[in-house]
């Protein structure tokens, strides 16, 4: 069977090719043939014939892979010694991995909180305005950008060049410094503030979405309610935090936990840009560096775990306020 998995030339490439061909034909007709004889087959059957081999696939493809990753975690660098939960007491109390850790909070606490608010805030100032399409088309475009690639871009805004004679600024954000009379900056060295500059750079990305859900759930609004508040004296401030704000916390539940999400998986923002060197470092990089970098796949599979268990109550959260919006309707 050797041959079916690491082909080695044209000739059985071309053959495991028909063979996957085969199989396939083989596994739908069998399907389409218990579809045709429902009276013969129990349903259960042809259930199973449908998702069973997805089910396999998913339980192969995901469940394994997340299965020795937890074993891992259990041994040292080479996998040759247990050695408990060591890893995990090593990731919470050497001083290297707690900066990690609040650097990572801050990531999960900034990023979704102020994406969230840009986001709600625009879609209810361009609400059927004239240059609606146009504002949130303009909003939004950052979301068709690739992480690293957004990365690339902000990084040549935060380009610093010295301020010597002769040598002038490629980075925009400098070159404005430089235009108010003040000095060059390197924003992505400088500590504790590199960490919020490239927070800057999510927010970019993930307000898009943010505004185009929360402009959906607000449009979602039934004018009843609109005018009803309206004839009780409610205006602006007060329409908004009374009305628009609670009729839509589903959605922002929604927003908030999906950011949040992405955002404990910002391996990309801070491996193109820093490289998690000046204190930038987070988890989803930080377990990178480790299994790649330092072979220390027992301490990279912990921190992976650690990862997982983090994204846990977030999902759980997001799953119940689905349930008690959908009680509420």
């Amino acid at each position: 069977m050797t041959w079916l998995l690491e082909p080695s030339n044209v000739g059985e490439k071309f053959a495991v090719m028909v063979v996957a061909i085969l199989l396939f034909v083989v596994v739908m007709g069998l399907i389409l043939f218990l579809v045709d004889r429902p009276k013969r087959i129990p349903s259960w059957v042809v259930a199973v014939g449908f998702v069973g081999p997805a089910l396999l696939l998913l339980a192969y493809g995901l469940m394994r892979p997340a299965l020795i990753t937890l074993w891992n975690s259990f041994f040292n660098r080479n996998g040759t010694a247990f050695v408990g939960f060591d890893n995990y007491t090593a990731s919470f109390t050497q001083p290297q991995f707690q900066r990690v850790l609040l650097v990572t909070a801050a990531w999960v606490i900034l990023a979704p909180l102020l994406s969230t608010v840009i986001g709600l805030v625009y879609a209810v100032l361009v609400d059927r305005t004239r240059f609606e399409r146009l504002a949130k088309a303009l909003i939004f475009v950052p979301m068709a950008i690739s992480m690293v690639g957004a990365s690339i871009i902000w990084k040549f805004v935060y380009e610093f060049r010295p301020d010597q004679p002769g040598v002038q600024q490629t980075g925009l954000l400098n070159q404005v410094l430089m235009w108010l009379g003040l000095p060059p900056q390197q924003f992505l060295i400088g500590q504790p503030w590199n960490t919020a500059f490239l927070i800057v750079v999510m927010i970019w990305i993930q307000t898009g979405f943010a505004m185009t859900v929360l402009s959906a759930a607000i449009k979602a609004i039934p004018d009843d309610i609109t005018e009803a508040a309206r004839l009780d004296g409610l205006t602006g401030v007060g329409m908004f935090r009374y009305i628009t704000v609670p009729s839509i916390r589903p959605a922002l539940v929604v927003v908030l936990t999906t950011i949040a999400m992405a955002t404990l998986k910002a391996f990309d923002i801070v491996r193109t840009m820093t490289g998690g060197q000046f204190g930038t470092q987070v988890v989803a990089n930080e377990f990178y560096t480790q299994a790649f970098r330092q072979n220390n796949q027992g301490l990279a599979s912990a921190l992976a775990v650690l990862l997982f268990v983090l994204v846990i109550p977030i999902i759980a959260y997001n799953v119940r306020q689905m349930r008690l919006a959908e009680e509420i309707r």
